[in-house]
């Protein structure tokens, strides 16, 4: 969606600038076209310009080599005999013989017979390639010189130029400012407009239905953690666009922001209690009602996912008694799923956890401070859970109530 309107807009504010551009890029492609170069001509072109600049003596040398190798077709050349008619002769003498060490000498000669053959064929084939125009060379410096005005101007080498020629003609497909191209332009933007409005229209109505079904459920939560008469509203508005907007898109008659998140801004409200008025939760929310907002949450989101590690630091602030032991319960039920750490002072919430950690502080002999954090074993947990029931650990009713707690909290873990 976003790339049309953005390609709509520079084309049309940047018409004449967009229409020079591509009229340099045009004069261009047309001056390569007209020489039409070919991948690795200049390289090329410098080989064979050093070569005809020695034409003669090439000539000569190829030509004396495949004399010597072939024979003279030259009558002042004498009666010399050619390499092959020598190896050939030797090839004979040494195949007539009865010796066997001589004999074996035969095909090492043939086979020196097949590379003088080969050679030879390639000096008459280089021979034959060799222009016999003396205007070749003048051909190739000409040619070279047109390949040097492209070179100048595009690129470092012929190569060059060819990439430089494809990325212009890319660019020149996107920098059409015709009137036809605008208007076609135009018309994809206001299809994408409008298919994009249609999707944001329904993510809309997507994300007000189910702010309403979490806000009820999360606010019924909220009545069992010590939060009865509290409210959560997850608050849907549209997100109006601004003057200079970067992605403004028509629905209904409003413009709003497109952004990645749709045209929505969504806000979680608090009505802490009856008759309250419902205030965005970041700003209205004490430590300790967060922590159970955020609680209730992820109760109620905890059967979409599994597998995080939540940590609630404080998440029973205020509250005692019944409510605490059913922030217990429900963190009982989270971890289920997740890895749960509790930061507690409760013994109610306490109960319910599988492992119980102690932070302590040790005070030595020598003054020196320490802390340290070891796992209670069941023995030492009911200890502990007497302590924080109001420093009740050297009791036994102290004790009675710890083991029925736990007893109790085992119990809730079972169902």
């Amino acid at each position: 969606m976003a790339r049309c309107p953005r390609e709509l807009l520079d084309r049309t504010n940047r018409a004449r600038e967009l229409a020079q551009e591509a009229d340099r890029l045009q004069f261009g492609l047309d001056e390569i076209d007209s020489v039409a170069p070919e991948r690795g001509e200049d390289a090329q072109i410098v080989a064979d310009v050093l070569r005809l600049s020695d034409l003669d003596s090439l000539r000569e040398a190829a030509a004396a080599a495949h004399g010597v190798l072939a024979g003279y077709d030259s009558a002042d050349a004498g009666e010399a005999a050619s390499a092959l008619d020598l190896l050939g002769e030797a090839r004979s003498r040494v195949e007539g013989c009865d010796d066997p060490a001589l004999r074996e000498l035969g095909p090492r000669l043939a086979e020196a017979i097949t590379v003088i053959t080969d050679v030879t064929a390639d000096l008459s084939g280089y021979l034959g390639d060799l222009p016999s125009d003396q205007g070749a060379l003048e051909s190739l410096l000409t040619r070279q010189a047109e390949l040097k005005t492209l070179t100048r101007k595009y690129a470092a080498d012929i190569d060059g130029v060819l990439d430089w020629a494809d990325d212009a003609r890319e660019r020149l497909s996107r920098l059409d400012v015709s009137s036809e191209a605008l208007e076609k332009l135009a018309g994809e933007v206001d299809s994408e407009a409008t298919a994009t409005a249609d999707a944001a229209g329904a993510l809309t109505t997507a994300r007000r239905k189910a702010a309403t079904k979490l806000a009820k459920a999360v606010s019924k939560e909220l009545a069992g953690l010590a939060m009865g008469r509290a409210v959560l509203d997850v608050h849907v508005r549209d997100r109006e666009a601004g003057t200079g907007d970067s992605a403004p898109l028509p629905v209904g008659d409003r413009t709003l922001h497109a952004g990645e998140s749709g045209v929505d801004d969504v806000e979680f409200r608090l009505a802490a209690h009856a008759g309250a008025p419902a205030l965005p939760i970041a700003r209205s929310a004490s430590g300790g009602e967060m922590s159970r907002v955020m609680l209730a949450l992820e109760v109620v989101l905890a059967a979409s996912e599994r597998g995080a590690t939540m940590v609630f630091d404080e998440v029973d602030a205020g509250v005692g008694g019944r409510a605490a032991v059913e922030i217990g319960r429900r963190l009982a039920r989270l971890s289920r799923t997740h890895q749960v750490i509790v930061v507690t002072h409760l013994p109610q919430v306490a109960a319910f956890a599988d492992t119980h950690l102690v932070v302590d502080k040790v005070d030595d002999a020598a003054g020196v401070v320490s802390s340290g954090v070891r796992t209670l074993t069941d023995t030492e947990r009911v200890t502990e859970l007497a302590r924080m029931l109001a420093g009740l650990d050297d009791t036994e009713t102290g004790r009675a109530h710890a083991e029925e707690l736990l007893a109790m909290a085992h119990a809730e873990r079972e169902c």
